[in-house]
């Protein structure tokens, strides 16, 4: 995997003015006005969902032939019904009945099949603000932009959606290892600052315990696959891109992940754990998608902050002896030092001709690659 960033976006941002972007599932209504401040908590928007059909096999539920469903129903197709109100019944001293399991409409009553249709109710969904900030623009029907003073943090990968809660440190150091028993009551609802690995045991002993998500420098692939239930690389490698999901993908795990390193052991970045660590115990937003693709996003934390900021986030320069991160798919995380940086194209591993720098990794190799692969460290 390569991890391709245009922007220039440093992995560390301290104290700069957040964009987040907060968009309904589906269209629907704004709550909130332009220039209003609001709390994580606060619903800024709200919409119907549509709930996923119902299909009822009515004729094993009664015990009787298909043909014999359609004269069984009390309702007739498109016809509203009620949730516990008798869908079905058979006469006789030892009839049965059927109760609608949800309330919605009937759409379809097959006879061949004695498999009876409804489409339920669209159920209320508010979206929160998940992050304290003023309301700067509107999204017409789909949401809103809010811009809140901030350190940010941008992973090298992640996995989950965007979820609130507060920073809680377990890791004293970037080079520890969480285990499972230091993830108790005590995390319920927190983003948890770990070190430099987290294993499967682990992560299910965090989503047993209702934490929203985790912070990890690495992660082993074996770990991740046996968590997430994903049986090959090819699986979850899909999950970085804005297409559809693979059928064996299981549910969201109500868990986000956020690696801010790399695949493996690697402990955190010291100037990130740092500044993790001075913010714990504060409300941040953590959102794990990332995309690969048009349009490029990167996994990141955002800390809201009470002091000053700037407006635009430092670009520390790529230069020789500057210290870096590498994001390419062979040494995605490792850390190396930039030692060239020629002002004409030159031709890289993958055979394309690409603005390249020059970097010398800690066990003294020498390569060349594009500078989108490669991020500054602050």
């Amino acid at each position: 995997m390569s991890f391709y960033n245009p922007e220039g976006t440093p992995p560390l941002v301290p104290g700069a003015m957040a964009r987040i972007e907060r968009r309904l599932p589906y269209p629907g209504e704004i709550l909130v006005a332009q220039g209003r401040r609001v709390e994580p908590e606060d619903s800024i928007a709200r919409t119907l969902k549509p709930a996923p059909l119902q299909i009822i096999n009515l004729a094993r539920a009664l015990a009787i032939p298909p043909s014999a469903v359609p004269r069984a129903m009390r309702r007739e197709q498109r016809a509203r019904i009620t949730a516990g109100e008798t869908l079905a019944r058979v006469p006789g001293l030892f009839g049965r009945s059927y109760p609608a399991p949800v309330s919605g409409v009937i759409v379809d009553i097959d006879g061949a099949t004695g498999y009876v249709t409804i489409a339920p109710d669209p159920e209320e969904y508010v979206l929160q603000a998940a992050v304290r900030g003023l309301v700067m623009e509107h999204i017409p029907y789909e949401g809103v932009v809010i811009e809140t003073l901030a350190d940010q943090v941008y992973g090298a990968f992640g996995i989950g959606a965007e979820r609130s809660g507060v920073l809680r440190l377990l890791a004293l150091e970037p080079s520890d290892i969480v285990r499972p028993e230091q993830i108790d009551a005590r995390s319920a609802f927190a983003i948890l600052i770990c070190g430099a690995a987290i294993s499967a045991d682990a992560l299910r002993r965090a989503v047993a315990e209702q934490v929203r998500g985790v912070i990890v420098g690495g992660i082993e692939v074996a770990e991740l696959q046996q968590f997430l239930g994903w049986s090959g690389v090819g699986t979850w490698r899909s999950a970085l891109h804005p297409c559809p999901l693979p059928e064996d993908r299981p549910a969201d795990p109500e868990l986000t992940i956020i690696v801010t390193e790399g695949f493996g052991v690697r402990p955190m970045n010291q100037a990130i754990f740092d500044l993790l660590s001075a913010q714990d115990r504060q409300e941040a937003l953590i959102d794990g998608q990332t995309s690969l693709r048009q349009p490029l996003r990167r996994p990141r934390v955002v800390v809201p902050l009470t002091r000053g900021a700037q407006i635009e986030p430092p670009r520390p320069p790529l230069r020789p002896g500057a210290s870096v991160r590498l994001l390419d798919d062979a040494h995605l995380g490792q850390l190396a030092t930039g030692r060239s940086l020629p002002a004409a194209p030159r031709r890289v591993a993958s055979g394309a001709r690409v603005a390249a720098v020059e970097v010398q990794t800690d066990d003294g190799a020498n390569l060349w690659l594009p500078r989108s692969c490669v991020e500054v460290l602050p």
